[in-house]
């Protein structure tokens, strides 16, 4: 595969490449360069989270050294499970098995728990040193990443510790390339930020959109403000469940939900149902939506790009009725395999029953 090629492979379906000269440079020098994620185990996973999965999958393809951050301390700093050190190790563990599920050959991947990171005293050398370099407005603006506002860091020290984790992560792993959703941009501009201050690599930034909740983004006029808080306040999330499609959820269920959800004519934007096509099952290779419906309006149809769905949609070709049934039987079929991990795999499934039976949203 060619420079080009992964170039292509890397930023598709991509918000935002920071930039796309570094992210050439990198692939130019390095045949196999060294890229991750980090994630909070919090909780039960929605099929937001499948977004990023593709594009761990499309970067192992392009030849990145990939590696996982199981972020378990980040989580506890975030309050996610109670806090409760064991229920976050199992929903770590649950990631895995949903990626499994989802065809991720999670044996090319190297998983790194947090708890081995803070571990070594170069980490916290690395971190003492990047603080020494940001001003503590400037943390505080970066709490977004943890969906937090800055205020809430007044009763709780911990919280301005994590930009700074998340800073480190990427300094003490040596990437190329960090991958995120929009939410995490201010974290991954930091390290850029901080990088050559501290004689450290600049990241590559590569971030992924963001699932807007079923319920939509609310009125019109709160569609405002920087690009990652705007996704991050309108998106899919766990600590809401009304607004989110669980990878478990059984096929009448998540029928039962894209029935009920935001989709309004002729609009794109802001519209999750619109998303579910674009970023998880048009992602598919060879994917084709097919829509049933009746002769008088206008029969069957099968759409065999993202973009003619685009298009018949805005133009009011499609009823948002008869996408949302084609979409849900589509996801169905997409979600299959990963529900079959969740009930024949008996650690996963202990895991998943596990986390059910928790009261805890967060």
């Amino acid at each position: 595969m060619d420079v080009n090629d992964k170039i292509k492979l890397a930023s598709r379906n991509t918000v935002e490449v920071i930039t796309l000269e570094d992210l050439k440079k990198v692939f130019e020098e390095k045949e196999h360069p060294r890229g991750y994620i980090g994630f909070e185990p919090s909780g039960l996973v929605h099929v937001g989270w499948l977004v990023w999965m593709n594009k761990v999958r499309d970067l192992l393809e392009a030849g990145v050294d990939f590696y996982i951050l199981e972020a378990t301390w980040h989580a506890y700093i975030n309050d996610k499970l109670g806090g409760d050190m064991d229920l976050i190790r199992k929903a770590a563990r649950l990631v895995r098995k949903v990626m499994e599920g989802f065809g991720i050959d999670v044996s090319k991947i190297k998983f790194v728990d947090a708890e081995e990171l803070v571990s070594d005293k170069d980490y916290w050398g690395i971190l003492v040193r990047s603080a020494k370099n940001v001003s503590l407005a400037r943390v505080k603006r970066a709490l977004t990443i943890m969906g937090r506002k800055s205020e809430e860091a007044e009763t709780d020290f911990s919280k301005l510790i994590y930009p700074l984790m998340q800073v480190s992560d990427i300094f003490y792993l040596d990437l190329d390339i960090a991958l995120g959703g929009t939410d995490q941009r201010k974290a991954h501009m930091l390290a850029r930020d901080i990088a050559e201050k501290i004689g450290r690599k600049k990241p590559v930034a590569i971030h992924t959109p963001i699932i807007t909740g079923l319920k939509g983004p609310g009125r019109r006029m709160d569609i405002v403000g920087e690009i990652d808080e705007v996704y991050a306040t309108h998106k899919m999330s766990k600590s809401k469940p009304e607004t989110a499609i669980f990878v478990h959820d059984p096929p009448e269920e998540i029928r039962a939900k894209i029935r009920k959800a935001y989709c309004p004519p002729r609009e794109t934007m802001f519209n999750p149902i619109i998303e579910i096509n674009k970023y998880l099952l048009f992602a598919t290779p060879g994917f084709k939506l097919y829509i049933d419906r009746p002769e008088k309006y206008g029969g069957p149809i099968t759409i065999e790009s993202y973009d003619e769905l685009e298009k018949l949609y805005v133009e009011g070709k499609i009823h948002p009725l008869d996408l949302k049934n084609a979409t849900a039987e589509a996801l169905n079929k997409l979600l299959e395999p990963i529900r079959k991990k969740l009930r024949t795999d008996p650690e996963a499934r202990e895991i998943l029953e596990t986390l059910l039976k928790t009261k805890i949203t967060r």
